[in-house]
């Protein structure tokens, strides 16, 4: 019995290391083949260029977080221009499991006195592998990188990341410099990205369904706005305009509304702010730049008329 588990320990210590070395070679020299790994410093969304842009900002007035919606709904200039100082910490599908990550690394230095979170119903029903390989392959991998793949449990963003602490420990990618104009979008200093003027062209019907919340996330989520409160960090939860087409072919609206409603300081802009299809969205989930002046400039006047004003805020 003894030599038998010897052998087998044996045997499982030789398919870890085999593991390890297959995962990290395939990573290295077959990428683009490698469907399990997903390792793509300077991909879409711009998440390296933002957390270096990140290590500028302290003691700012507003951090917006959430997904694609935020970092491409909220125009650091606009709010600039209003003697507001923000920082947009967004990232692609970005979930609350991610969010409570970046907030672990990053709250502390930002110290913002106010936090926006960008709350979509899409992103909450997600597993969060997406945002999770683009976190792992921009950002330092730490321990909150192997608490959020146990959470996620995907054998995409295990690999990933063994892959990703591989390069972090060897330092490969210290010295990649992301373009800041890609295509039709342009990186904007405070973690926006902006897109060139375009304009929903297409008249779609969206099959009804119904967006369930998953659990993991609402936890996360939660767990997140339990920190906030400790740090006497106020909260405004917002959900961004989307096309109405878009917005309606959700069955549980008023319910997904109940529950944020419920747990916070909760906007709902596509009912707030009446936009249109065609001028102020490049596709049926993200406004163009038209649409985020307008949609910035409706949130500007809320945060004024709500936000209690104190010696250190600029909001008032």
């Amino acid at each position: 019995m003894k030599i038998f588990l010897r052998r087998i320990t044996s045997f499982i210590g030789f398919a870890l290391v085999f593991y390890l070395f297959f995962n990290i070679l395939w990573g290295l020299f077959l990428p683009l083949l490698a469907k399990n790994i997903n390792y793509r410093i300077g991909s879409y969304g711009y998440m390296h260029t933002r957390i270096q842009n990140l290590k500028a900002y302290s003691g700012i007035d507003i951090l917006f977080l959430g997904s694609s919606h935020a970092y491409r709904g909220f125009d650091p200039r606009i709010f600039k221009a209003n003697g507001i100082r923000v920082f947009n910490l967004g990232s692609s599908s970005q979930t609350p499991i991610q969010t409570e990550v970046l907030l672990d690394r990053y709250l502390e230095s930002l110290k913002p006195k106010l936090v926006v979170y960008e709350v979509s119903p899409v992103n909450f029903s997600s597993d969060g592998v997406e945002s999770a390989v683009d976190i792992i392959a921009n950002d330092t991998n730490d321990i909150g990188s192997i608490k959020m793949a146990l959470k996620i449990n995907h054998v995409k963003v295990y690999n990933t990341l063994i892959y990703g602490l591989f390069r972090g420990l060897l330092h490969l990618d210290s010295s990649f410099v992301e373009d800041l104009t890609k295509g039709d979008d342009t990186y904007v200093e405070g973690g926006f990205v902006e897109k060139k003027i375009a304009h929903y062209d297409k008249s779609m019907d969206f099959p009804s369904r119904k967006m369930n919340l998953k659990q993991k996330q609402l936890r996360a989520f939660e767990k997140i706005l339990s920190k906030l409160r400790e740090r006497e960090v106020a909260v405004f939860l917002v959900q961004a305009p989307v096309t109405s087409g878009f917005y309606h072919a959700r069955s549980n609206n008023s319910d997904i509304d109940a529950y944020f409603r419920r747990i916070g300081n909760y906007y709902n802009f596509n009912k707030i702010i009446e936009l249109s299809d065609n001028q102020h969205f490049y596709d049926e989930r993200h406004l163009n730049q038209a649409g985020v002046e307008l949609f910035n400039a409706k949130l500007l006047e809320i945060l004024r008329d709500n936000v209690v004003p104190t010696k250190k805020s600029n909001l008032k």
